[in-house]
């Protein structure tokens, strides 16, 4: 379906071309696919056992289109899903292969953004659930207390195109009362989902004067710069021509092209793929 040895992309719907959009931006020659698991999203109120099935299946089908490296630009995922599939799958049958994620590379710099040492989370309710910003940030930052609130209604908003609209206005405002309520210290809000940035001017309006709000786009580009950097075996094997394919496991293309535009900033042509022929 596609040729090359391509970096590939991952999320449950189309958040994740947030992250893809950061990543083109420093490493624009690389060749890419991006598969948004669309048929089966939102990930964000599944069980672990279910999320890592999904998320194993899309993986297994960015293996056989030739990525040597997958990244999981979904918190969700990356919370639920990822420890097994790096600890357990990969050792079985991808030896070569590597899977990352966006959250350890968010909780090594978010320290640099607070000077209250109080920051926010805003995540889905199996981000949240999971724990796994409270876990990584203590390795990282152990001196940041960390605030967390879930916003299950901010996803199934943003994937039907009603972000924008007046009516987000009131659901943003739900789940910032909630979070802020917590600590009047929080000086920084990290959005724990990719598909938030989306949000990220609805949230700036609804928060107090000076609040910081960390988008993970940027952080998890400069990570995957950084692991390329650091491992050859891998950066040698992604080819090189500047090829970008869109992938949806939703037979509508043209509903996921026309919302993925918007959020990848450029126009968006996808096939429809069933990533579960062929999967173990």
């Amino acid at each position: 379906m596609t040729t090359g040895t391509p970096i590939g992309v991952f999320d449950s719907g189309i958040g994740g071309l947030t992250v893809f959009r950061s990543i083109i931006a420093q490493l624009p020659a690389y060749d890419y696919i991006y598969l948004g698991d669309n048929g089966r999203a939102p990930y964000g109120n599944r069980s672990f056992k279910t999320i890592h099935q999904y998320t194993w299946e899309c993986v297994q089908w960015m293996f056989k289109q030739g990525c040597p490296v997958v990244i999981l630009a979904c918190n969700t995922a990356s919370a639920k899903a990822l420890r097994t599939i790096q600890q357990q799958d990969l050792p079985k049958a991808y030896a070569d292969k590597r899977v990352l994620g966006v959250i350890r590379p968010t909780a090594e710099v978010i320290g640099n953004y607070t000077n209250t040492n109080e920051i926010g989370v805003l995540g889905t309710k199996g981000t949240i659930q999971s724990g796994s910003y409270l876990l990584e940030i203590e390795h990282f930052a152990p001196q940041l207390k960390v605030h967390q609130q879930a916003a299950p209604l901010w996803v199934p908003l943003i994937e039907n195109g009603e972000y924008d609209k007046p009516g987000a206005d009131y659901y943003v405002q739900l789940y910032l009362d909630q979070l802020m309520a917590q600590s009047p210290n929080i000086d920084t809000i990290l959005l724990a989902c990719t598909h938030y940035p989306l949000l990220a001017e609805k949230i700036k309006a609804h928060l107090p004067a000076g609040v910081n709000v960390v988008a993970q786009g940027d952080i998890v580009a400069t990570s995957l710069v950084d692991y390329l950097g650091r491992h050859p075996e891998i950066e040698q094997r992604i080819t090189q021509t500047g090829s970008r394919k869109f992938y949806t496991t939703i037979d509508d293309t043209a509903d996921f092209d026309h919302h993925a535009s918007q959020f990848f900033n450029d126009a968006v042509k996808s096939e429809f793929v069933d990533v579960r022929e062929g999967c173990e």
